[in-house]
């Protein structure tokens, strides 16, 4: 695609390594999970939150290396590219089930190295090694949804 797409409004100012730990975190958890990528998310500067649907409270071991398989991946340096696709290009990447009904004709792929890929309009870092350390500070399960609340720390 050569010309400049036209992609739906974006009404956020996200925080690029915030945000993008979000993609991690998010990648992370349906890789070790199962479960769907968050379907609440409240991301901040200071620190945020993301909602995942689970069938059991994970352990303090699994939240644990849920932690630290996020630093992991963020220390590994990766590039974070973007792409922009048709909605069938796109529909073979990511899962389409979260874009709005009135979603663009083109869409923006985010890829964080070869670890995730998600149709996303927000702002990034361009590698992970700007993303700083991943911490969980609190986490709750209610009803089937296990909220964890976390920040990024300088290393």
């Amino acid at each position: 695609m050569n010309e400049t797409p036209q992609l739906n409004e974006h009404n956020k100012a996200e925080y690029p390594p915030m945000h993008t730990a979000e993609h991690i975190l998010n990648a992370t958890m349906v890789k070790m999970f199962g479960c769907p990528r968050s379907r609440n998310a409240h991301i901040e500067r200071k620190k945020s939150k993301c909602d995942y649907i689970l069938e059991t409270e994970p352990t303090e071991a699994q939240i644990a290396a849920l932690e630290a398989k996020v630093n992991e991946v963020i220390s590994q340096n990766l590039d974070v590219t973007i792409e922009y696709v048709t909605h069938q290009q796109a529909a073979e990447i990511v899962d389409m089930s979260k874009l709005p009904d009135d979603v663009s004709e083109t869409l923006r792929i985010v890829r964080v190295g070869d670890y995730d890929a998600c149709a996303c309009i927000g702002a990034h870092v361009e590698n992970t090694s700007e993303i700083g350390a991943f911490k969980i500070l609190t986490h709750s399960f209610n009803d089937g949804v296990w909220r964890v609340r976390w920040k990024l720390i300088e290393r």
